[in-house]
Formats: C-alpha cells, sequence, structure tokens
C-alpha cells in the first residue's frame, strides 16, 4: 500500500486480582502462592512505575515476569491504561485506598 502509513500496536490484559494483603486473606496452598506472585508482580511493576516517573537509567523490567513481558509497552510514545477496582465495603476499606494510591502513583509517570 504505497502512501499509507502501517503502525502496529500491542493490547495487554493483565488482570491482578487477588493482590490483598496476605494477612487479611484466609488462603492456603495454592491460592497463597498465587496470591504471593501477584503480590511480587505489582510490588515489581511499582518499581518500574517508580524509576520510570523519575527518570532513572535503570529501570527494573527483569524483576518480574510481568514488568518484562510490559517493558516494550512502557517506554516513550506507549499509550497505558490501568483500571482499578476496589471493593466499596468498609471491611475492604484499607485494600481500596492502597489500589487507589497505586493507581494514582501510575497516573503521575509521563512515559516519553
Amino acid at each position: 500500500a504505497e502512501g499509507k502509513e502501517v503502525g502496529n500496536g500491542r493490547l495487554h490484559l493483565i488482570d491482578l486480582a487477588g493482590s490483598e494483603r496476605l494477612s487479611s486473606t484466609m488462603v492456603f496452598g495454592k491460592r497463597l502462592d498465587e496470591a504471593k506472585h501477584i503480590n511480587q508482580s505489582l510490588s515489581s511493576l511499582g518499581d518500574v512505575i517508580s524509576a520510570l516517573g523519575s527518570k532513572r537509567q535503570h529501570v527494573p523490567y527483569r524483576n518480574s515476569k510481568l514488568t518484562f513481558l510490559l517493558q516494550d509497552s512502557l517506554r516513550a510514545n506507549a499509550k497505558v491504561l490501568m483500571f482499578v477496582n476496589v471493593n466499596p465495603s468498609k471491611e475492604s476499606v484499607d485494600e481500596s485506598i492502597c489500589s487507589l494510591k497505586f493507581a494514582r502513583r501510575c497516573k503521575l509517570v509521563q512515559l516519553g
């Protein structure tokens, strides 16, 4: 197609449900292991967001599989959209506030 620009893109859909504080959950075995892995991935994503936000030379993309896979999508000229779901119940207020703070931190980062 002469004269037409061709672009490409990626779409990542990542469900990090189950990222609750382990002390407040009553999970054991495989579900506990899964929650630990999700929390580690979120922590690594937070480290990457922090490094990008402060324009550090080194961005720790290799600290988790999640951030390693997302590194092309977390660079200049990328469009990133994050949905954060919170539970409106009183029992979940601490988790909801934590999730919203994480989302705010991500929002403040300018890619590119």
